[in-house]
């Protein structure tokens, strides 16, 4: 996962550099700078490939949560704003490989979809503001994106327009007609006629959703019913809400029989007074460790390990069992140590670390500098 996203990221830094530099282009010369070829590789990239990537890794196989990285759009209500992105994204790509005009009715519908890719990306411009990558995110996905989009809608009314005169077209039928008029109208009536368009689609779509048990405003609660994003309305659940660190069964683990998981100090986690014995204070050295040689990993693995803890909240009262807890230890002593393994391969001084695990900021310094006094 850490390498599809490195790769995935570097290509979208790229492919929004030619992006731009061409849109500049056309603005001012109204053609591509880029060999067509070339930058027909770059559009499916940035409007089809790149948004499947990023929705897989930050949405698809995310849960809303309070702790760590909650999902982009809500589960439960995801089906119907997937169902507009496919359509935005399959208009886009007929209007890379088509080779003439349509007839009015499905040109203005064309159209109207292109219209919808704009609506949608730009709220995933508010949406995403608020996380922490999310200005790379609208920056090198959704502008580009945008940007190609406006290019594609600009070309639409210059081929509508040459066509129109050429063929000297005169529909008979009263929905070509005022299908005609609104393609052959000037972009500042044109395009506001489109998004007012946009309505009857959006609440056609959600007509279909309800087959598949969606609400009627599923497609709006797809935006709201998150945490931590733009249009975000959960946030309130998460005040009281405390988050746990990675390691939940390491936790649960010190709640068993004193004689069987050895509690050794208490120690301090989010202002409060925790128990901790060797096998969470491994696990916790473990993890500052792998957030100093490996970020990337680190992150991917709290993202879906969080899932656990999510799970451990819901049914702490059962894990508040001895015995349980008992068990769980035992389980997570194969894990503790490999933890401890890769503690002594991979860090010169591992006791050091285990030993300033869950301490205040101010005891945890003073250990410190007391090993390094001792180290001189």
């Amino acid at each position: 996962m850490d390498l599809i996203f490195i790769i995935s990221f570097f290509f979208a830094i790229v492919s929004s550099v030619f992006v731009l530099v061409n849109f500049i282009f056309f603005l001012f010369k109204g053609h591509l700078k880029t060999n067509k070829k070339f930058f027909t590789i770059i559009e499916i990239w940035t409007v089809i490939i790149l948004p499947i990537i990023f929705l897989y890794i930050f949405d698809f196989s995310k849960e809303n949560s309070c702790c760590g990285d909650s999902a982009v759009f809500s589960p439960e209500h995801r089906l119907g704003i997937y169902l507009l992105l496919i359509a935005y994204m399959t208009s886009y790509t007929i209007s890379i490989f088509r080779h003439r005009i349509f007839a009015p009715i499905p040109e203005l519908f064309l159209n109207i979809l292109l219209i919808l890719g704009l609506v949608i990306n730009s709220l995933l411009c508010i949406h995403l503001t608020t996380i922490e990558e999310g200005f790379f995110f609208w920056i090198f996905g959704n502008i580009p994106i945008i940007m190609l989009l406006l290019m594609k809608l600009y070309i639409h009314q210059n081929l509508m327009k040459t066509y129109i005169v050429e063929n000297e077209i005169k529909e008979s039928g009263i929905l070509s007609k005022i299908s005609l008029s609104i393609l052959n109208s000037n972009p500042i009536v044109k395009y506001p006629l489109l998004v007012l368009m946009l309505v009857p689609v959006i609440v056609l779509v959600s007509l279909f959703l309800i087959l598949f048990g969606q609400k009627p405003d599923s497609i709006i609660k797809a935006f709201t019913d998150t945490y931590k994003h733009g249009f975000s309305q959960f946030d309130y659940m998460c005040d009281d809400f405390s988050c746990p660190d990675i390691h939940f069964l390491c936790t649960v683990g010190t709640h068993g029989h004193k004689a069987i998981v050895k509690p050794i100090r208490f120690g301090e986690r989010n202002d409060r007074k925790i128990v901790c014995n060797r096998q969470l204070l491994i696990s916790n050295a473990f993890e500052e460790l792998l957030q100093e040689k490996r970020p990337i990993t680190h992150k991917f693995i709290r993202m879906n390990y969080n899932k656990v803890g999510d799970f451990i909240h819901r049914y702490y009262y059962f894990f508040n069992i001895k015995v349980v807890s008992d068990f769980v230890y035992i389980l997570m002593k194969p894990l503790e140590w490999f933890f401890l393994f890769i503690l002594y391969t991979f860090d010169k001084k591992p006791e050091n670390r285990i030993a300033v695990q869950y301490l205040n900021k101010k005891d945890r310094q003073e250990i410190i500098k007391k090993q390094t006094a001792g180290n001189n």
